[in-house]
């Protein structure tokens, strides 16, 4: 039976006459007020080993770097919390010429933190910075729709300001594209086009980065502070033209990985950690725990262009022999989702009907695995397990668990296959060395990496990765010998059409066409889908991340401390 008014006028007013005796009391009851504004301090940390990869826009390529460049930095589009494309130094944009010219009407009186006008000619300045070979940047592909990008970047023509880049005059950015697209605003959210100071830039060239206090960008956070090996400190930018930070510092603190993290906060000298998947049995239920499901997908990489990973047989006989249901349950304590997906849950084109190679589950199965290798080896000329050249895989362990995960999958490789695989543990920033020099190169044959949105839409995940001459074609599909090879083209022509797809249907189809031959070939072995689990000290309100793991420029005015 639902209550009439009348019981619900008097609940309500004993409750209210409860919240007022309970006032009175004062007690145990934590208060809702903000502390004063030189307490609104917030100490966040990223993972540094020891330093952070780049605070460059232009070069940024993993999660941690990217969360201060997000700080410091904007450019004429962002996302926001449900990754929707929004105007961000842009005031509003168009496009004409059939797609292929995009104007931007920038707001008015923008300017660096340190109160340099912000022009239009600083925009296209540092959009052709980043393509500008002599930068060196390893994102500049994020910007390849550009019209001349390929002459500019390969070092053809000297400038692409003045053709593809314009600014008739401060207020207006005119971007040329050389085909349309229908990604291209979601390319710009990424911090690659992200506007820089030029004086900055051309005073202390290649360490400018190092000079960050003198003006560097235009967010909501201006740095005033940054130590090598240790963090980053950041103060409100008053001048800030959107919605301003309720709180005065944010001190972004490097952490060796997620275990130290958690240690430091357990010793309140952080607000904010990850859970590292061993203690999340013991933090789920606690005060300030949250948990984000995010657009991250865990794989390992075969090099196609290192023996016996030519060869497609055996890469499916090692995608097989794995059972990622039991890796996620044991090691890594239920925190993520096995999927043998490219596109994680959560992204336009994520396909529910795709399986692993041969129309397996996440189980795997060890006898098609069994059958796969020696099918494999006899094409490929072993005559036994042992003639197989040695394998290594590689990766950087973001914690214990993940070793732990690393290990039990070469373990399996071992009781399935027969198969001995050694383990190289490296650094952060020695893995993304190695990754890097493996496009059309087989220095390194196997490793384990991860891959979190840059903006959302297909193209980030499977042309990126998969496409001839990309940067990030690092296990080199399509550009090797092997017996797949011809087919992998075919998939190749079929990324470049649905890029260039404007019906939204036909586009989405065209890209799970393409993922799920790229995963009969095991182009990648998905491991699993994460979830960011994290905690955050009690009167800190309204911190949370969004699936790309960052807080949108202008939701630090939601932010504040609380005594």
């Amino acid at each position: 039976m639902k209550p009439g008014k009348r019981s619900a006028v008097m609940l309500l007013s004993f409750l209210c006459l409860l919240a007022m005796v309970l006032a009175a009391c004062g007690g145990d009851t934590p208060s809702t007020s903000k502390v004063s504004d030189d307490k609104q301090i917030l100490r966040y940390p990223v993972v540094g080993d020891p330093d952070v990869n780049t605070v460059d826009p232009a070069l940024v390529q993993d999660t941690d770097s990217n969360f201060p460049i997000q700080n410091i930095f904007t450019g004429l589009v962002t996302l926001d919390a449900g990754l929707q494309v929004k105007p961000q130094l842009a005031e509003s944009y168009q496009q004409s010429d059939g797609g292929l010219t995009w104007t931007f009407k920038l707001k008015k009186n923008l300017t660096f933190s340190n109160g340099d006008k912000l022009t239009s000619e600083d925009v296209v300045y540092s959009i052709n910075r980043a393509i500008d070979p002599a930068t060196k940047s390893s994102v500049a592909g994020y910007l390849q729709l550009v019209k001349g990008f390929k002459d500019f970047n390969s070092g053809k023509v000297k400038t692409l300001i003045g053709t593809s880049l314009l600014a008739p005059d401060p207020e207006t950015v005119v971007i040329k594209i050389g085909q349309p697209a229908a990604y291209f605003l979601q390319t710009l959210s990424y911090p690659t086009s992200y506007v820089v100071n030029k004086k900055l830039v051309e005073k202390y060239n290649t360490n400018w980065t190092d000079h960050l206090d003198e003006g560097a960008g235009s967010g909501p956070w201006k740095v005033t502070k940054y130590t090598h090996n240790k963090g980053i400190d950041l103060v409100r930018n008053d001048s800030y033209y959107g919605s301003k930070p309720q709180m005065s510092k944010l001190s972004i603190i490097f952490y060796k990985d997620q275990d130290a993290m958690y240690r430091a906060f357990q010793a309140q000298q952080l607000d904010f950690t990850p859970v590292p998947s061993t203690n999340l049995d013991q933090e789920r239920g606690s005060q300030g725990f949250k948990e984000t499901p995010i657009l991250t997908i865990r794989y390992i990489a075969m090099n196609y262009l290192v023996k016996p990973f030519d060869n497609i047989k055996i890469r499916q006989a090692f995608a097989l022999a794995i059972n990622k249901d039991l890796i996620v349950q044991s090691a890594m304590k239920g925190a993520f989702t096995p999927s043998n997906h490219v596109i994680p849950q959560g992204m336009p084109g994520y396909n529910d009907k795709l399986t692993g190679p041969l129309g397996t589950d996440t189980k795997g199965d060890s006898a098609k695995a069994k059958q796969l290798l020696q099918d494999g080896m006899k094409e490929a000329g072993y005559a036994n397990v042992g003639a197989l050249p040695p394998i290594t895989l590689t990766f950087y362990p973001r914690n214990q668990n993940f070793k732990d995960a690393l290990t039990a999958i070469s373990q399996m490789w071992q009781n399935t296959l027969g198969v001995k695989v050694n383990i190289n543990i490296v650094t952060r920033p020695k893995l993304l060395d190695l990754t890097t020099a493996t496009k059309n190169n087989g220095s390194l044959m196997m490793w384990q990496a991860g891959w979190n949105a840059d903006y959302p839409d297909p193209q980030d995940w499977l042309t990126l990765f998969f496409d001839k001459g990309q940067d990030y074609n690092q296990s080199n599909y399509g550009q090797n010998s092997s017996t797949a090879s011809s087919a992998q083209l075919e998939v190749q022509k079929t990324l470049e059409a649905a890029d260039q797809e404007q019906d939204k249907t036909k586009r989405m189809q065209l890209y799970n066409d393409a993922e799920q031959k790229a995963i009969n070939d095991v182009a990648w072995l998905p491991l699993w889908q994460e979830k960011v689990q994290y905690l955050v000290r009690p009167g800190v309100a309204n911190l949370s991340l969004n699936s790309q793991q960052l807080i949108p420029p202008d939701d630090w005015s939601k932010i504040y401390i609380t005594q």
